[in-house]
Formats: C-alpha cells, structure tokens, sequence
C-alpha cells in the first residue's frame, strides 16, 4: 500500500506506542492501532490495561516515551493539544465536563473558543448542533445541570462538534448512566458516524453494546495488543473469553 492509499484510508494510525506517567514506568509498550475514516473503532479490554492512557497519548495529553501518532497521514507527536482540535481531532472524557450552572447554549458555545470572535461562524455552528439535536434547542436557556444525564452527554458531544473534528476520541461515554440513557448515547455515536462520515475512536467497558456499533476491535491486554478484527470476525472468539 502507497502512503498517499494509506492516509486516504486510514484517518488515525499509532505505531509502537510506549507512554506511561513516569518515564521508566510504560503503561502502553508497544501498541498499535489504525483507524479507519468514517468507523468506528473500539479499543477493549480489563480495567487498568491503559485504554483510556492510548486516547490521552493520541490527544496530546501524555507525550509517548517512544513511537508515534498519525493524524491524516501527518506526525502529531509534537502537535501540542489545542493544534490538533484545529488539525480536526477531538476528545470526550469519561467524567462529565459540562458547567452545570451555564445554559446548555453558553455550554456548547464554548466549543467555538478558537473562532469566537467570528460571530456568524458561531451562530452556525450553534445552529447545527440543534438541528443535530432538536431537544437542546428546546432547552438551550435551562442550566446544563438540570438535564438528565443522556442529554448532557448530548451537550459534550454538541459542544466538541463546534469545531466540526473529522475524528472524535471517546472515553466510557455511558459510565454511571441508567440503562436507556446508555442506548440514547450509543445511538448518538451511530448517528455521527452514519450520518455524517466522523471516525470514532471508543473506549468502553460496556463490551456488548461496543460490540454492537463497532465496525473494528481492538483488544488490549496489559497494555499491549492482544487480538484485533472485524466485529463480525472476532465476536465469536469474544464470547469464549471471560468477558461475555
């Protein structure tokens, strides 16, 4: 394969990725991971196998003790954070982000931070997102607080989209939320992708329904790749393991 069918293919790449918090300690020792433009791409595994240590490297947050990560074909190991949201990477954490006492419209204008001075960009992309999601256009004056958990997910997910990222980290997206609500959010993330072409990175505990939107697995274990696949090539060799 050429590197310019590569890039074209692949919209995120990591290749023999080393990070940890301290320099002689390595959570990740050696993963890979490709992502493909416009699936969604689920990265499995045990609690504390550095999941969520793999989308803070690939965000900027951790800087790799060896290896690199590729975004469109581009290096980005020396990109800092802020760069790469304008490169088109985005990242939504596990823990809820949102400012429960502004309004759910002053939450997701604060994803326009780097253009806020282009006002008619602002209202457009504002005007987007409650055409994305109707219920927040209804809600856009209430505190961001008081909407139910699914729908303040919904707001983080308008919010990042402000900058319109092509490709979109997500860390647990549904931890500590109630069983619909965690359909509501999945649902979300199909939509993005279907509708709109995103590339999703997901990190998840909630094996069965990653399983059930993930277009490719990747399985971590002890920080190093154990097996990957097709959903439907490795979902059966899934349901032999102790996880389902």
């Amino acid at each position: 394969m050429t590197t310019q069918t590569a890039q074209t293919e692949y919209a995120l790449e990591v290749r023999d990725l080393y990070v940890g918090y301290y320099k002689d300690l390595n959570i990740l020792q050696g993963v890979n991971m490709k992502a493909r433009r416009g699936q969604l791409t689920a990265i499995l595994g045990a609690n504390g196998v550095g999941k969520s240590t793999l989308l803070k490297a690939i965000f900027g947050f951790l800087k790799p003790n060896a290896g690199d990560v590729f975004l469109n074909g581009q290096r980005i190991n020396d990109v800092p954070t802020y760069q790469r949201i304008t490169l088109g990477l985005a990242y939504i954490p596990q823990r809820m982000s949102i400012f429960r006492w502004m309004s759910v419209e002053d939450n997701i204008l604060l994803g326009g931070w780097t253009f806020r001075h282009d006002k008619e960009r602002l209202q457009r992309k504002l005007e987007e997102n409650f055409e994305r999601f109707p219920i927040l256009r209804e809600k856009r004056r209430q505190p961001a607080g008081e909407l139910s958990g699914g729908q303040q997910r919904m707001v983080e997910l308008a919010r990042t989209l402000m900058t319109d990222p092509q490709v979109l980290l997500v860390d647990e997206p549904t931890a500590g939320l109630a069983k619909l609500l965690k359909r509501e959010v999945y649902d979300m993330l199909t939509e993005l992708r279907d509708r709109e072409g995103k590339t999703i990175i997901l990190v998840d505990q909630e094996i069965r329904h990653a399983l059930r939107i993930a277009d490719y697995v990747y399985i971590l274990d002890l920080g190093r790749n154990k097996t990957e696949g097709p959903t439907a090539e490795i979902v059966a060799d899934l349901k032999k393991a102790f996880w389902i």
